[in-house]
């Protein structure tokens, strides 16, 4: 893995790896810092995405803006996405209309659609870095990680919130994973699709990570006349 600053202060409480690759402290250890931002990041909305796009579009940015449409169209975990090969989404110079990926938090394969947008700027970053199919989508200019890493993604979706004049604090790489599903939610109410899309094993999971409330259930059954 890329080298990151790791610094964990008292050396006597050392941190622990989640099942994502990413760096956690104990329990007992985890207090919220002054000045940072607590709780679910929030996702993108469509006024978001939109001037991401155009802002990637014009500034040249092919891999960010590819990066960008398939974590919105994947919904994938930030490991899981980080660690898409080529073929994991493309033959030849087809990107192909869906994919699978078996996710590495739980082992369960989740499948999700690559939109025409999405496809044409994938397809454009392989060509512009002549990826190979065993490559990894997202290469890192250090040789030794492989892939970007978690950090790196971090700081990228931060840019994008700074890009779009919100708080950076308030995203994260779960933003993006919740970009599109919420829209969904927010259009069909739908939490089996939801979950299904998310690749939750338990709708549980599902109802908290998109912060459904009392309010949420309320107004959905306001909006059911029998």
């Amino acid at each position: 893995m890329e080298n990151q600053n790791n610094t964990t202060g008292n050396s006597s409480h050392p941190m622990t790896t989640n099942s994502c690759g990413t760096e956690v402290r104990p329990c007992s250890q985890q207090r919220p810092r002054k000045g940072i931002r607590v709780g679910p990041k929030r996702p993108f909305m469509s006024g978001h995405v939109w001037e991401t796009r155009q802002y990637l579009k014009l500034k040249g940015r092919t891999r960010d803006l590819a990066l960008f449409n398939l974590g919105i169209d994947s919904k994938l975990r930030a490991c899981d996405l980080l660690d898409i090969q080529v073929s994991d989404v493309s033959s030849g110079s087809t990107v192909f209309q869906q994919a699978t990926i078996v996710q590495k938090k739980t082992e369960v394969p989740v499948t999700f659609e690559i939109t025409d947008a999405t496809r044409a700027s994938v397809q454009a970053w392989i060509e512009d870095a002549k990826l190979s199919p065993d490559d990894f989508l997202w290469q890192s200019r250090n040789a030794k990680s492989g892939h970007l890493s978690m950090s790196q993604y971090s700081r990228i979706i931060k840019h994008f919130a700074k890009v779009v004049g919100a708080d950076p604090a308030a995203f994260a790489t779960h933003s993006i994973r919740r970009t599109k599903v919420t829209l969904i939610y927010r259009k069909t109410q739908n939490l089996r699709a939801c979950q299904l899309l998310l690749g939750h094993k338990k709708i549980e999971n599902t109802v908290r990570y998109l912060g459904l409330e009392l309010d949420d259930a309320l107004k959905i059954s306001r909006d059911i006349d029998i």
